[in-house]
């Protein structure tokens, strides 16, 4: 979801994370039901209506519907797509395509957003690396999201489990973004940048943390439709993405079941410092 659109950083409470907890998991089992529909012969907007009917019986609202006139529940943005995809009785997903989901929820006026891709039946090895090149990056960047660290630490997490895993593009004209009380809030996270800089960390924080890598060139093009996001050559791109809480004990990935534990305990410590240049002002996706 793209918005220029910017806010004070906003400091919550224990309880308003709570409440933001039950809108993260309203998110992750909405994703999850939606990818464990994802097969040949399946449109995007089937997808659509499984999530927007996931979201209503869990009693929650639609974050991406109606947004500056976004006119589906989710995302879904396939192959060469990297983000804002519209769903559509037209896009019938085939064996070997990739299929980036993004969702949104919103419980007591509070939001989580998440994201993922999944293959669509058998992918090639070139594309389960793309995906896990991408997914890892993110949870080094959730990694970083702790009191007292700067923001662009966690950009530089980022884009270093991507620099080392091979020849990627890192997407830098779309961000990760602030989340509250509003979708897309102060601070943007960029996915690439030195460490150190930028506002520090502080309990209370919530990030939407979300690399975006292609197979190829990073440069991005937008379609006639307003929202489609494609790579600019053509190369295929997948779009990871979760909501996490800062905390006086560490991240809480307040869109992974578990609040991230498993994953956040594999990628500490993993990251080093490898890049030279700042980080640009760029929309969140």
């Amino acid at each position: 979801m793209t918005s220029r659109r910017r806010t004070a950083i906003q400091i919550k409470t224990p309880e308003q994370f709570s409440l933001m907890r039950e809108a993260g998991l309203v998110v992750a089992r909405t994703l999850a039901a939606v990818a464990a529909e994802v097969r040949p012969g399946v449109s995007t907007a089937e997808l659509d209506a499984l999530a927007a009917r996931q979201i209503r019986a869990a009693g929650a609202t639609p974050s991406f519907l109606g947004y500056h006139g976004y006119p589906a529940t989710i995302c879904t943005s396939v192959n060469d797509e990297i983000v804002h995809g519209i769903p559509s009785p037209q896009r019938v997903l085939r064996d070997g395509d990739i299929i980036s989901i993004d969702c949104g929820a919103i419980v007591s006026g509070w939001h989580g957003d998440a994201a993922l891709t999944v293959g669509v039946g058998t992918i090639s090895a070139e594309h389960v690396r793309l995906l896990q090149v991408c997914e890892a990056s993110l949870w080094d960047g959730l990694a970083r999201a702790v009191d007292g660290a700067r923001l662009t630490d966690i950009s530089h997490a980022v884009e270093t489990s991507i620099r080392q895993a091979g020849p990627y593009g890192i997407v830098e004209e779309y961000t990760g973004h602030g989340i509250g009380t509003a979708m897309h809030m102060d601070p943007p996270v960029p996915n690439y940048g030195r460490p150190g800089r930028g506002p520090r960390l502080e309990t209370g924080m919530a990030l939407a943390i979300e690399p975006m890598v292609t197979l190829g060139d990073a440069e991005t093009v937008q379609l006639d439709d307003g929202w489609t996001v494609i790579t600019a050559d053509g190369s295929w791109a997948a779009h990871f993405e979760h909501t996490v809480a800062i905390t006086a004990d560490g991240p809480w990935v307040l869109t992974a079941e578990d609040g991230g534990q498993h994953r956040l305990a594999a990628s500490a410590g993993q990251t080093s410092d490898t890049r030279r240049r700042d980080p640009a002002s760029v929309p969140p996706a």
